[in-house]
């Protein structure tokens, strides 16, 4: 069955569109944003789904307005941007490297972006900006370390996974060694920021979030087709006129500030970049990048993840990270076998 048309605007314009992939990110979308009203609804103070939207639009009584808007809508925009970041970064390191392994998770660097957390409270006992800054600077620092360490005539995939798999364990050892030398309360602030959760977030943490996505989403699509070009190798994509190092770069850049701006964000939520694509690969069955559904499947997945943490352990309340760690790290081992037995690991 053909799922790709070519569309022919007046002006003799052709756009090739994947049918399926399509009404997958669609499908998702409204996944996403069915679980966004469902979750604003849920809490102590419980607001029914029509009500909800009455809230958003500013036709409902008081009370629910200032709940919605003020005190849960954050916490879901949040969730959407972080999941949808995570997604996007993981897809474009998971091309980039020609590995389902290859994410950020992988790599090091959440762990990178923690260390930069951990060196805030610890040390200066930072405040909540500082924190997020401190997060932003170490997963850039761990980002430019991994590839200036797998650069040799350019990067390659397995190197760059290999090398960042070493680099995560050093960063990991001195993220311990950092927690030893903090005294209790800087301690319990930072094992609570290291589990990620979206518990308490703001307007604050949207803002940025959103403008670094608008920024980067539209540079990162505009650049798809030299990845999708890249993922047949670079000697074909160097045939075929795409300038390989330099996109390369670019979407290596574009990759790692989308994981640490959503981890300055969230804390370190663990295994949405490295399942959102393959999820999203499997649904649309399409051997390219999967930028789009990959974020809209990220976004999903965060919101959905949201919503279990706070309903399906009864009184007791998780973070966000704990329920993506548990699903993310059983997806890992089926991964990891299924690779094994195909015979590329």
């Amino acid at each position: 069955m053909k799922t790709t048309r070519t569309f022919r605007t007046p002006g003799g314009l052709s756009v090739r569109l994947d049918v399926r992939a399509f009404t997958v990110v669609v499908l998702l979308l409204v996944a996403a944003l069915t679980a966004s009203v469902v979750l604003i609804g849920t809490g102590d103070y419980s607001i029914p789904a029509g009500d909800v939207l009455r809230a958003l639009v500013g036709d409902g009584n008081p009370g629910q307005e200032f709940i919605v808007t003020e005190l849960r809508l954050p916490r879901v925009l949040v969730g959407l941007l972080v999941g949808a970041s995570l997604g996007l970064g993981g897809a474009l390191f998971q091309s980039v490297t020609r590995n389902p392994l290859g994410s950020p998770d992988v790599l090091g660097l959440g762990q990178g972006s923690t260390a930069g957390a951990l060196v805030m409270i610890v040390l200066f006992s930072g405040s909540a900006t500082q924190v997020t800054v401190g997060a932003l600077v170490g997963g850039l620092v761990t980002g430019l370390a991994i590839y200036l360490l797998a650069w040799k005539q350019g990067v390659h995939g397995y190197r760059l996974v290999l090398v960042g798999i070493g680099v995560s364990a050093v960063v990991t050892a001195v993220n311990g060694y950092l927690l030893t030398k903090a005294d209790i309360v800087d301690a319990t602030r930072a094992i609570v920021w290291m589990t990620g959760s979206l518990n308490g977030r703001d307007w604050d943490q949207v803002w940025p979030l959103l403008l670094m996505c608008a920024v980067l989403v539209p540079l990162v699509l505009g650049n798809a087709r030299g990845l999708r070009m890249m993922e047949m190798g670079d000697d074909v994509s160097y045939a075929l006129g795409v300038r390989v190092e330099r996109v390369r770069l670019l979407l290596m850049v574009s990759a790692v500030l989308l994981t640490a701006g959503a981890t300055a964000a969230a804390g370190p939520v663990g295994f949405v970049a490295l399942t959102a694509p393959q999820l999203a690969r499997r649904l649309t069955r399409s051997p390219g990048p999967n930028l789009l559904p990959s974020m809209t499947m990220g976004a999903t997945l965060l919101v959905a993840a949201d919503w279990a943490s706070q309903r399906v352990f009864g009184a007791d309340q998780l973070p966000v990270g704990v329920v993506t760690g548990v699903l993310g790290g059983v997806y890992l081992l089926w991964l990891l076998v299924s690779e094994r037995r195909a015979g590329r690991i």
